[in-house]
């Protein structure tokens, strides 16, 4: 389960990625190894975006 930090830093990428970018997001996934949520977005899958549990976007 994601953290609400994680739920935060998701919104708020979503939003740039959608409305500001214009960019599709094909994945969202937790990684269980890091517990980081992970997002792929692009057009061509060519954008990678991580949240840490703490909410920091890498």
């Amino acid at each position: 389960m994601p953290t609400s930090a994680q739920l935060e830093g998701l919104f708020r990428a979503s939003y740039f990625l959608t409305y500001l970018m214009f960019q599709s997001i094909h994945l969202v996934c937790l990684d269980e190894r890091t517990q980081n949520l992970f997002i792929l977005a692009g057009y061509n899958e060519e954008i990678e975006v991580e949240i840490t549990p703490d909410g920091e976007v890498l």
